[in-house]
């Protein structure tokens, strides 16, 4: 045994992330206000989060399906209806709805008040969704509905052909 000093190179520590309360990218999306906090830059692509407000009377996307990702949807504040397939589910503060890949899915705030969600996607490439469609709207024109499934076919989403009963 020698007594010679260890120069090896410890392990890295990851970095941590910490999102204050005026951070993060903001992403607006007609009446609802997304900001995200992980992009999946800080989890290895594992795992991206972000928090949308809904503006009272929102309807929200037509139905769809994800065939990639998982999606979460905690609400924070606020009455969000999700549909799934032919069922309404009034989802309140504290609640906590998971959509499973290939689970057919939509929400809309229909309330008087604003709705607040922090949503989960696993893995984080949706993320990307949300800024290849504020990118869509940027220019101010109308987006075809060509265009935008063009935009969701990029992330392995497909709407759910049917009624959308989420004003029912």
């Amino acid at each position: 045994m020698t007594d010679e000093p260890n120069t090896s190179t410890p392990p890295s520590v990851p970095a941590v992330s910490v999102v204050g309360p005026d951070d993060g990218e903001t992403v607006l999306l007609g009446t609802v206000r997304m900001r995200i906090l992980e992009d999946g830059s800080t989890t290895g692509h594992r795992l991206g989060i972000a928090e949308s407000v809904l503006a009272p009377h929102t309807p929200g996307p037509p139905q769809h399906r994800h065939a990639g990702h998982d999606e979460g949807f905690y609400i924070v504040s606020g009455t969000v209806r999700f549909t799934v397939g032919d069922g309404n589910h009034d989802a309140t503060a504290g609640t906590l709805v998971m959509v499973p890949p290939g689970a057919p899915h939509t929400f809309a705030n229909l309330s008087d008040e604003p709705a607040v969600m922090l949503s989960t996607f696993t893995p984080d490439l949706y993320v990307q969704y949300f800024r290849d469609l504020r990118d869509l709207h940027a220019d101010g024109d109308a987006v075809t509905p060509q265009a935008h499934l063009r935009v969701m076919g990029r992330y392995a989403t497909e709407p759910v052909a049917g009624v959308d009963r989420t004003s029912s």
